[in-house]
């Protein structure tokens, strides 16, 4: 029996922070809205696959006494009861973590991971595992052994939905989940963010524990939050941060709160425009709507400034030297057993590893220092730079060409060290979801959710539905 009163808005529609209020102010029973994503991810996943185990009657456990807590008066914070999803990277106790590999199909997790262990402690009800591009390395968001979830903005043809989180993507935009976690290498938040017409944020390395998160590159990861808004961002984002003793990255890493920020606009900010050359190769309705989002800023009081930047973003697909060595690292191994039953792509993206020297390796993480530095000078003076995040939308499956990522306007962000914002700023003519990219100076989260902020309170892009 439960005192929640009932409510005639379907909580799959629901912001996480509507939910989150909803269910505080005792208007929604988390029974009820745990029920309701079970309902629809049942009624959709079949043709989305964007979970790769789903914990029902274990989400309806937790549901269940979430109820009686926040009824009896012991509510351990404002998001208990919300239900998240989680990609299949990151490891809780007792469960499998396939890393979307089939090698790892029966892999049991000894331990949680802490990002889980800090939802969990805030009451948050897991829904289940998305899934991911095998070991997290490719844009596309294709898994060749495990399945490639659809992105739901296309139903008449497959489209990539982005990667490595394609799962997490996929869920939040199809509402089968109010929020998720993704992690980022070279771009793994954000671009499923921009295909699937969500908002994402790239943390700075050391801001999230990466502890119980099975590695793609130890330099560069970085677990983030994926969501419909800003506002459910930063609020993610303010439960999974924070010094952890298990991660030796994060030690010394203080909080920073966005909340106190969220709301105060960009006037006064100045705000870079990225160089024209780098205009080139992008879609004329990316770079429309990228144009469009400007002016919008600029008429909210923003200054946008033209930027000289020391380097292309181009160069930074080639400057992989540290992901490839990592990821063999790591996953060498495997990849090296021809037996195994590998996303082929894959491999041969782990295999380019062994051809990396300890030369090589440690020239690039010079150049890494020495790029940060000039990006640093350039950046002098300005809160921001603005990107699109993806040069085009979502493009079909067949068209996909496997030696080439998506990952031109994101990678930069993982190599240097910055925080990273995409969020939905437009639709294609074939009615694809567009992103724009807001990157900020390592550490400055509160700065790149204020802006977005700002140009979602101005716009209605993130509220769009996608047609499932």
């Amino acid at each position: 029996m439960t005192d929640f009163l009932p409510t005639e808005t379907d909580p799959t529609l629901m912001s996480a922070a509507s939910l989150a209020r909803a269910i505080a102010a005792r208007r929604l029973s988390p029974v009820a809205a745990v029920d309701a994503f079970l309902s629809r991810i049942a009624r959709l996943d079949p043709a989305l696959h964007a979970f790769v185990e789903v914990y029902g009657p274990d989400a309806r456990l937790a549901a269940e006494g979430a109820d009686r807590a926040i009824r009896s008066g012991h509510a351990v914070g404002p998001l208990h009861g919300v239900p998240v999803a989680v990609k299949d990277l990151i490891d809780i106790e007792g469960r499998i973590t396939t890393g979307g590999s089939m090698t790892m199909r029966n892999r049991r997790a000894t331990a949680t991971a802490t990002i889980v262990r800090r939802l969990i402690a805030q009451g948050m009800i897991l829904l289940g595992k998305t899934h991911t591009v095998e070991f997290a390395f490719g844009g596309w968001g294709t898994n060749q052994r495990m399945g490639t979830p659809r992105n739901p903005w296309d139903p008449a043809h497959p489209r990539t939905p982005g990667g490595s989180s394609s799962g997490s993507g996929v869920a939040v935009a199809s509402r089968l989940a109010p929020w998720a976690i993704g992690t980022d290498t070279g771009g793994s938040v954000r671009l499923p963010a921009s295909f699937c017409g969500i908002t994402g944020l790239k943390v700075t390395v050391g801001r999230v524990s990466t502890h119980g998160v099975l590695p793609l590159s130890t330099t560069l990861d970085t677990p983030g939050p994926m969501a419909r808004s800003v506002e459910d961002v930063a609020l993610l984002f303010n439960v999974i941060q924070g010094p952890d003793p298990l991660d030796p990255i994060t030690r010394g890493i203080a909080p920073v709160d966005p909340m106190p920020v969220l709301e105060r606009g960009v006037r006064g900010l100045r705000l870079g425009r990225m160089p024209a050359a780098e205009r080139e190769g992008c879609a004329a309705d990316v770079l429309a709507a990228y144009d469009r989002a400007l002016e919008l800023l600029d008429r909210a009081g923003a200054e946008i400034v033209d930027i000289q930047l020391p380097f292309r973003f181009v160069d930074f697909v080639n400057a992989a030297a540290i992901l490839q060595a990592e990821a063999y690292f790591h996953n060498g191994a495997i990849a090296e057993d021809f037996a195994a039953p590998l996303d082929e792509d894959v491999r041969a993206r782990i295999l380019s590893g062994a051809a990396v020297s300890a030369r090589d390796y440690l020239r690039t993480r010079r150049l890494q220092q020495d790029m940060r530095r000039a990006f640093d000078r350039a950046m002098s003076g300005l809160d921001a730079l603005l990107t699109p995040t993806t040069e085009t939308a979502a493009i079909r499956l067949d068209a996909v060409d496997q030696a080439v990522m998506p990952s031109r306007f994101t990678r930069f962000g993982n190599f240097l060290e910055l925080c990273a914002l995409a969020l939905p700023n437009g639709f294609s003519a074939e009615g694809l979801p567009l992103s724009l990219q807001v990157v900020c100076r390592g550490g400055d989260e509160p700065m790149a959710l204020r802006i977005g902020q700002a140009y979602q309170q101005a716009t209605d892009w993130h509220t769009r539905l996608p047609p499932v």
